[in-house]
């Protein structure tokens, strides 16, 4: 992943909720990485959504933290608030509580945004205890960020 956004010359930044940081963990725990890592936000609060991010209070309260649209947003704040060229966003219900009727648990909601492209969303449920849940959204969200910088 960092060897494909350094050979199109992209900077990375990461909006994370249910996953804390663990996907900026994965990007930088490879030697280099910061040649390409620019910065993460771990906005797990929905008022850390708003404050870092730009995230509007309304549009969480509109469709909830765990949505489509606040996972755009997400990956949009990241872009507008870091120098960066290509972020991703992880918002999701890791469980075991938190679930609704609508919600699952294992719920989880990405988006990818680059600069000049539009964004786009993933939506996913994953299947597992909240180690598990966590973990498999840290993969779809570098394989997401993988896709994006080809």
């Amino acid at each position: 992943m960092l060897d494909a956004a350094r050979a199109a010359h992209l900077r990375i930044a990461t909006a994370e909720s249910c996953t804390g940081g663990l996907v900026i963990g994965c990007l930088t725990e490879i030697a280099g990485s910061s040649a390409v890592v620019e910065r993460g936000f771990v906005s797990y609060a929905n008022e850390a959504k708003s404050a870092m991010l730009g995230v509007p209070p309304a549009l969480i309260a509109a469709h909830g933290a765990v949505s489509e649209e606040v996972a755009r947003a997400m990956a949009e704040g990241a872009l507008g608030h870091a120098p960066a060229d290509l972020a991703v966003s992880v918002t999701g219900i890791a469980g075991p509580g938190g679930a609704t009727p609508t919600k699952p648990v294992g719920l989880v909601h990405f988006a990818v945004a680059r600069r000049g492209l539009p964004t786009r969303h993933e939506r996913r449920v994953f299947a597992g205890d909240r180690t598990a849940i966590r973990a498999a959204a840290v993969d779809c969200a570098l394989d997401l960020l993988l896709a994006a910088a080809r």
